[in-house]
This record gives structure tokens, C-alpha cells and sequence, in this order.
């Protein structure tokens, strides 16, 4: 109970120092990950909107749309995560002595949200740009018989069609973003009174008892459980999505998780 909500500043004020037992590290730990949802959530939620627009801005035949998306996707995917952590707090920490209003960009609940706001965007952007060039050119010609053209076109069969084919990627991207989320801390965005997410505390634990073997698989844990809850959500969705198909042929999900990135 004093530590269940600690992370967002509810509870006991300062971190057990010493006697740490296994139910302190699993609570501390656990509370954490309110962090990492948060992050996850919101920046999945945005990034989706902004992937959106911009793989449709790639997908254009006009340079003043198409470049740009190009280079969007190209900076946030060519530059590592733990970087784009790093400058965006240096430049959010220059403009708040330029003006009062950026202060908040310095905090980690808006500047690195930010980040991964943009980071999941391009990336997700790629997935649905991918998509777009997968559609079938028999559904686009069977709108345009129909006499559907521009946004209808685009909301009644283009949408549509390009989530069900990007789907089971973009749910691997979902899992990474997630998962991404344990770098917030350890790159630039200070932990304002020690009110971290779930890594902060397990390496906190881990260096006080120099015994990494017991934080870090509960950490672990956590994640597998948001990972499985992440993929049975996604899977609705994709059932929704593929609801119209027979169910010989609908496609099933293949989740090959990130290695390297």
C-alpha cells in the first residue's frame, strides 16, 4: 500500500534503503510500469494518427508532400532511440531559456512522450506505407466504378484495406514501443524525486543489493504480461478487421519481435 503508487508520487516519500524484501521490489516495480503504459499508450495512440498521414504523404505523387514524409521516416528510423532521447532534452532544455512555455517540455511526461510520439510515427509509417503499395489495384478500380473517389475512396476501401494488410506488423511495433519505453530514464529526462518507471526501479534494486538476478526477472515479468495483453487486444482488432473474410483465408498474425534496431 505506501509503495503500490509511488511512482506517480502517492504513498511513502522515500525508497527503502535497506531489508529490501521480494513484496517491496515486486510493488515498487509494478508501480513503475504506470510509466511505461502511459508512455506506450499515448504515444501509440498519436503515432497511429501521424503514421497515418504520413505514409498517405509518401504515397503522393507530390514532391511538397512526398519529401517530406521521405525524410521524416528516414531521420526518426536512421537515428537510434536512445539518441533522439538525448538531443530532444538538449533542445527542449534550450528553448526553456528562451520562454517560460517550454518548461514542461523538459519533463519527462511530455518531452519523452514527444519522442516516441515521433519515433512510433515513422516507423509505423514505413508499416502502412508498405500497406498502401499492397493493396490490390482491383478494390481501388472497383471504388472508382462504384463512383467513389477522394476521402470516401479513401475511408470506405483504401483505410480499411491497408490496416487489415499492415496489422500484423504494426502489432510487433506496438510490443517494440512498449518495450522502448524503459529507455526514458536512462537518456537524458531526469526522474523528478526518484518517480521512475519499471527499469528505474529494478536497476535501482539491482544496485543497492548488487544482485541483478531478482529485480530484472520481474521486470521481465511485467513486460510478458503487457506483451501478452498487448497481442490479445491487437488480435481482436485483427479478427474485426478480417471479419469479412472467409476464415480459411484470413490472415493470421506472425508475430517476429525486433532484434535489432
Amino acid at each position: 500500500m505506501d509503495y503500490g503508487l509511488r511512482a506517480v508520487g502517492i504513498g511513502e516519500r522515500l525508497l527503502p534503503r535497506d531489508d529490501f524484501t521480494l513484496c517491496q521490489q515486486i510493488t515498487l516495480i509494478g508501480s513503475g510500469m504506470i510509466w511505461n503504459i502511459y508512455f506506450g499508450v499515448l504515444a501509440l495512440i498519436f503515432g497511429f494518427l501521424l503514421a497515418t498521414a504520413v505514409a498517405m504523404g509518401k504515397n503522393s505523387t507530390s514532391n511538397l508532400t512526398r519529401k517530406p514524409s521521405e525524410w521524416f521516416i528516414f531521420v526518426f528510423r536512421g537515428s537510434p532511440l536512445f539518441i533522439q532521447f538525448f538531443f530532444a532534452y538538449f533542445l527542449f532544455l534550450q528553448l526553456k531559456g528562451v520562454h517560460p512555455f517550454f518548461d514542461p517540455f523538459t519533463a519527462a511526461w511530455l518531452g519523452a512522450l514527444i519522442v516516441l510520439f515521433l519515433n512510433t510515427a515513422a516507423y509505423s509509417a514505413e508499416i502502412f506505407h508498405g500497406a498502401l503499395q499492397s493493396i490490390p489495384k482491383g478494390e481501388v478500380e472497383a471504388a472508382d466504378a462504384y463512383g467513389l473517389s477522394g476521402w470516401p475512396r479513401f475511408k470506405r476501401v483504401v483505410w480499411p484495406t491497408m490496416l487489415r494488410l499492415a496489422w500484423p506488423a504494426y502489432t510487433n511495433e506496438a510490443i517494440f514501443l512498449f518495450h522502448a519505453t524503459t529507455l526514458v530514464f536512462f537518456s537524458g529526462f531526469p526522474a523528478w524525486q526518484q518517480r521512475g518507471d519499471a527499469l528505474y526501479y529494478a536497476n535501482y534494486f539491482a544496485d543497492k543489493t548488487f544482485n541483478p538476478f531478482i529485480p530484472y526477472p520481474i521486470l521481465a515479468a511485467y513486460f510478458i504480461l503487457l506483451t501478452l495483453v498487448i497481442i490479445s487486444l491487437f488480435g481482436l482488432v485483427n479478427r474485426r478487421l478480417n471479419r469479412h473474410l472467409p476464415a480459411n483465408t484470413r490472415q493470421k498474425m506472425k508475430l517476429r519481435m525486433n532484434l535489432i534496431r
